[in-house]
């Protein structure tokens, strides 16, 4: 996907993931929050070199950017970040499966989900937590603001936002409730078997 970019769908109604997150929530991080991401990088590249350039090609060339380029970049990081999360959740979970499911009992045992809650629950400030890939080991990593581990080649899995908006109107500053929510009822473990499979980077909405 390369610009002018637009406000990639839902991958389900925005009242499917209640009660863990409401209509409301929805409508305002999807409807606001990630609507103005994707215009004010449309704004943002025009006329620049990155105008032609694929949305992970962008985050990659101006990941730890300053002046311009870093304003490019906290866009385009957090519309490559929302895509990746939306489709890290589902109404209807299940268990991991296969090559998932070994991994995450060779590297996590039965304690995966409570290590994602403990890194979501210790970042500082606005951020994301995500189950990843390195090599052939399974990790998560904690990143502030725009950042992502795709950035710097890691293979995504799941991610979840801890930006203050994407649980506030739900759960005002209870943080650690949100994520035992959304962790033990809406991870999308079809996306993440996926995202392991393709062994390569991949945007949510290819």
């Amino acid at each position: 996907m390369t610009g002018p970019f637009t406000l990639a769908p839902l991958p389900w109604k925005e009242d499917a993931l209640e009660p863990h997150i409401s209509a409301h929530t929805i409508g305002f991080h999807y409807g606001k929050h990630h609507k103005t991401y994707v215009e004010t990088l449309n704004k943002l590249v025009d006329g620049t070199r990155f105008a032609d350039q694929p949305l992970e090609e962008i985050v990659r060339a101006t990941a730890n950017a300053s002046g311009d380029e870093g304003k490019i970049f906290n866009n385009a990081g957090q519309v490559w970040n929302h895509d990746f999360y939306w489709h890290s959740l589902t109404p209807k979970t299940h268990k991991p499966s296969g090559e998932l499911a070994k991994r995450i009992e060779r590297d996590f045992g039965d304690t995966l989900t409570d290590k994602l809650a403990e890194a979501g629950a210790a970042q500082f400030g606005s951020g994301w937590v995500w189950l990843v890939s390195t090599g052939d080991k399974l990790a998560i990593e904690k990143t502030a603001n725009a950042m992502t581990p795709m950035a710097k080649g890691t293979t995504c899995l799941l991610c979840v936002d801890v930006w203050e908006h994407a649980y506030y109107l739900d759960y005002q500053n209870a943080r650690p409730k949100y994520l035992k929510s959304v962790l033990d009822n809406l991870l999308n473990w079809d996306f993440a078997e996926a995202n392991l499979a393709g062994g390569t980077v991949r945007a949510a909405a290819e």
